[in-house]
């Protein structure tokens, strides 16, 4: 394992990453995304990345949020709402179960997707895949009481 994805494994395994990272890193992507014209995620560099453009949950509005995934065999994406391990719920995962219907930028490309949150025996298996791909996920849990919710992403045929 290379040691850069080792010292950010250890780094935002710590509560003050948890306080810093959600202010800084996605803002960071945003811009960088918005100026790459959607080919640059500056936190893929660690972590495989989309960004998320759901409608908000009560407004509904488009909100766009980078996240690291994890891309699975089958075409279809992992988002972890893990928070950075705070206590509550991402925004992005309120906006998915009130509107599954989404859009991601994967890689310089666009294109619809549909988002389910992932339940039993579906979760623990997703959850499994998703430590060993990033085991921070497990510091993560560890400090809060909620259980962090898992969404697959499955890519949706364009619209005629």
């Amino acid at each position: 394992m290379p040691f850069g994805v080792r010292v950010m494994r250890k780094v935002s395994s710590t509560r003050a990453f948890a306080r810093v990272a959600p202010h800084v890193v996605p803002a960071m992507d945003r811009a960088v995304h918005r100026l790459s014209r959607g080919k640059v995620l500056l936190s893929a560099r660690m972590l495989p990345g989309v960004v998320l453009t759901a409608r908000g949950a009560k407004s509904g509005l488009p909100r766009v949020t980078p996240l690291a995934c994890m891309p699975e065999p089958a075409g279809t994406w992992l988002l972890v709402g893990s928070n950075f391990g705070r206590p509550g719920h991402p925004a992005w995962t309120g906006n998915l179960l009130a509107h599954p219907d989404a859009e991601i930028s994967w890689r310089g490309e666009s294109f619809a997707v549909s988002a389910r949150m992932l339940t039993g025996e579906e979760r623990a298996e997703a959850w499994r895949a998703a430590l060993v791909f990033w085991p921070p996920y497990a510091t993560y849990q560890a400090r809060i009481e909620r259980e962090i919710r898992l969404f697959r992403l499955t890519r949706t045929p364009p619209a005629a």
